[in-house]
């Protein structure tokens, strides 16, 4: 167990994925600028309720189940606010809030996960890559880019987190995926979400050719 600054937003991080964050408020400027100096990392933690900025909602009350962020890159603006990226790196649950700070912090310890890769979870894997392979491509048609589904991983940990994190679903929803204990859990949480996207992704962009181009062929 261990003091982390926690820093309530509306996203949820995972491990190995990255974020990029405007710090501006001076409560983080001041915790960001301690966790620099002392190459320390912060908790990320998605809003149960209240509001990220402090003067724009309620008391922020984050869910207990987060990730440890380290910051890779920081950049200083004239005006005192920061530009920063930070990676996953642990999971952690909150035992107990401090507010002896100006910024939120936590008494927290850290969770394990399985990491072992296994035949089961291998093939677990394989599969949900097909389906993250296919989401992309259709994401791509959708928002007319071209997606790289080469560059999307092939070990299964890196493949979990990489599909939790772009995934698009509800804040409420990634954190039930953020809380699975295992990677192969993870996976197969991850699995049904990806079909039921994928499917509806696919019958939207149907139906939009469909309007487009009319219901027959001009052959």
């Amino acid at each position: 167990m261990y003091k982390l600054p926690l820093f309530p937003l509306n996203t949820v991080l995972f491990p190995t994925t990255p974020i990029r964050l405007h710090i501006f408020e001076e409560r983080y400027r001041l915790m960001i600028g301690r966790c620099i100096e002392e190459q320390q990392p912060f908790g990320v933690v998605a809003l149960e309720s209240g509001e990220e900025v402090e003067r724009f909602g309620g008391e922020a009350v984050p869910h207990l189940i987060g990730c440890t962020a380290v910051i890779t890159e920081h950049q200083r603006l004239y005006d005192g606010r920061m530009n920063i990226v930070a990676v996953g790196h642990e999971r952690f649950r909150i035992l107990q809030l401090d507010h002896e700070q100006p910024y939120l912090q936590g008494v927290v310890e850290i969770l394990s996960t399985d990491m072992g890769v296994n035949v089961e979870t291998q093939r677990a894997s394989n599969r949900l890559r097909r389906w993250v392979e296919r989401y992309f491509k259709l994401l791509g048609r959708a928002e007319n880019v071209e997606l790289d589904t080469d560059r999307i991983p092939h070990n299964p940990v890196e493949l979990a987190y990489l599909s939790a994190s772009v995934l698009r679903i509800s804040v409420p929803e990634k954190q039930e995926l953020l809380a699975a204990q295992t990677i192969l859990e993870l996976i197969q949480r991850l699995h049904p979400r990806y079909r039921k996207e994928t499917t509806l992704l696919d019958l939207l962009l149907s139906t939009e050719r469909v309007r487009e181009e009319g219901p027959f062929s001009l052959n």
